[in-house]
């Protein structure tokens, strides 16, 4: 097995939802790979709250590793916020070349049980929040030698998800734009491409929302090094893809994930069959 050790160095990467979870472990290993790194999320070291994370203490964490980090307070539902903080990110590093939409706001439920409002947030967090990002990064993006732009976000399977419609919704959402957007900057050598797990990842979410036991998780370093085997690519070669950690990692040779694993459990595909019900792994 070889993972890939993609050299980052003089990279910077701007990713959302930094403050814990996937998020947080994208970033750090960015890091850990050479690559600046830009957090953004709405927990800041300011907020009174009982949760562990912050954009801060993320930024911090990078800094320790040796690169440079920038954290900025970021409401995805704030359209000037977006834009004024794609700003001044460019401003203070000159160039950001990877681009994450990894924030993501979750809730399960039927039609029938979920009122307007969460529908609302759904929808503006994942998909209108990803179109934004993606909106003001996308002629910043072309000018590079280079670059990506990656979706923490389905593959798009189905045209129904009963009992979780609006969350599909918006996450299927965020995949159609990434995978549009590879079409429309084809020319200009932008790698955009979306990642997602095939088992349900340990975050808060998982444990507040109830996604299985520790038997059905794996750690976010799966997802992590996932992001790696595409960052380890020719952008110009790898884009409009929908990726599943677990093939990434088994073309990198991977063929036992135990290491990931949170128990010696066997971790179902949960995660994939939330949008693909008849996904079955690679023999």
């Amino acid at each position: 097995m070889a993972l890939a050790n993609p050299d980052l160095s003089g990279s910077t990467a701007f990713i959302t939802g930094t403050t814990r979870g996937i998020g947080k472990q994208l970033a750090l290993a960015l890091a850990d790979h050479g690559c600046n790194v830009v957090s953004t999320g709405k927990t800041t070291d300011d907020d009174e709250t009982e949760l562990a994370g912050s954009i801060e203490q993320t930024a911090r964490e990078v800094r320790e590793r040796g690169p440079e980090a920038l954290a900025l307070e970021l409401d995805l539902r704030d359209e000037d916020r977006v834009e004024a903080v794609v700003d001044e990110a460019i401003d203070y590093f000159g160039e950001i070349d990877i681009v994450i939409n990894n924030a993501s706001a979750i809730q399960l439920a039927n039609i029938a049980d979920l009122p307007a409002d969460r529908f609302d947030l759904l929808t503006d967090v994942n998909v209108r929040g990803s179109h934004l990002v993606a909106h003001e990064f996308a002629d910043h993006l072309a000018e590079q030698d280079g670059a990506w732009l990656l979706s923490n976000s389905p593959p798009i399977t189905t045209d129904r998800s009963p009992g979780k419609a609006p969350y599909a919704w918006s996450k299927l959402g965020m995949s159609f734009i990434t995978l549009s957007l590879a079409e429309e900057l084809k020319s200009d050598d932008v790698g955009c491409n979306t990642f997602w797990p095939v088992t349900t990842i340990d975050t808060r979410a998982s444990r507040y929302f109830g996604l299985g036991t520790e038997d059905d998780w794996r750690t976010p370093e799966v997802v992590s090094d996932a992001m790696l085997e595409i960052l380890a690519r020719d952008p110009a070669e790898c884009t409009g893809n929908s990726f599943y950690d677990e093939a990434l990692l088994r073309e990198a040779g991977v063929t036992d994930f135990s290491e990931y694993n949170v128990t010696d459990g066997d971790p179902a595909p949960m995660s994939a069959r939330m949008f693909d019900p008849e996904f079955e792994r690679e023999v």
